[in-house]
């Protein structure tokens, strides 16, 4: 199989439709695939006719983690300069996913297991099956989740979950992952293309320059006290208010105010209204 085949993509309706495609290995990630997914990270990203991006996988599985042929044999076999490649191209990725120009969602369609948590994370939102089984195997050959998943279960779970995923290495569904929320929700597998259109659609009406600034704040005012998230997020809304050729924040409040043409509790601006 080819590096541009293990990935695969199409833009509809503004939303980047990016798949994991490996689906005879349950979309197992191999450093072939994570080369190719940074280069399409990289053609999406800017893309005027992208405004949102959703991350799936073809198949059966959305990703079953590493491959463990390819990441525990046959990069272990190269030595160290071998094992640190192979971790710079997949940790890489995943926080190139994380801090993305547009909005993204995890569309998890089956299994999720180990290092497939590292971009469920990544995604700034996640849906999943109801039929989805999300599992952390580490456990069950003798290693700890690493490649940051351990963090991820702590950063998105309560203490007791995050430890029951760990130690017992058992599976949940999803429905129970959405009671964890370790994704936002869980649907029956027939509506889950349609659920996440409908969730993009919601994205797609919002100001872009004001989902970027707003998505990397939720991600770094975690680690702040009050006050430097306070002065953090003055910074950043006038970082954004000169970042956003379209003046959102103006025109917005011109709707509201002077037009009285929308609630702001109810749904977005009349982006359409911008250049006119």
């Amino acid at each position: 199989m080819s590096e541009k085949q293990v990935v695969t993509f199409r833009v509809e309706d503004r939303i980047a439709w990016v798949n994991f495609a490996r689906p005879e290995k349950r979309n197992a990630m191999s450093p072939t695939l994570n080369r190719r997914m940074m280069e399409v990270l990289d053609e999406l990203e800017y893309r005027d006719d992208v405004g949102v991006l959703v991350l799936g996988g073809e198949g059966a599985a959305w990703s079953a983690g590493m491959d463990l042929k390819e990441y525990f044999r046959e990069t272990e076999a190269q030595g160290l300069r071998g094992v640190r490649k192979s971790q710079r191209e997949s940790y890489g990725w995943f926080r190139r996913l994380r801090w993305y120009q547009k909005p993204t969602i995890a569309m998890v369609n089956g299994w999720c297991f180990g290092g497939g948590f590292g971009p469920l994370f990544s995604c700034d939102l996640a849906i999943c099956a109801d039929e989805a089984k999300f599992g952390l195997s580490e456990i069950n050959w003798g290693i700890l989740p690493g490649g940051g998943v351990t963090k991820v279960v702590v950063d998105l779970l309560p203490m007791r979950d995050a430890m029951w995923l760990t130690l017992t290495g058992e599976l949940i569904d999803g429905q129970q992952a959405a009671a964890m929320r370790l994704v936002n929700e869980s649907v029956p597998l027939e509506r889950l293309e349609a659920r996440v259109r409908e969730v993009a659609a919601i994205l797609l009406q919002k100001n872009p320059v004001a989902l970027k600034f707003a998505k990397d704040a939720v991600r770094r005012v975690g680690a702040m006290t009050y006050d430097e998230a306070e002065d953090y997020l003055v910074r950043m809304q006038e970082a954004a208010n000169f970042h956003d050729p379209s003046e959102g924040r103006k025109e917005g409040i011109r709707q509201f105010i002077d037009e009285k043409s929308y609630k702001p509790g109810l749904g977005a601006y009349d982006q359409s209204k911008v250049s006119a």
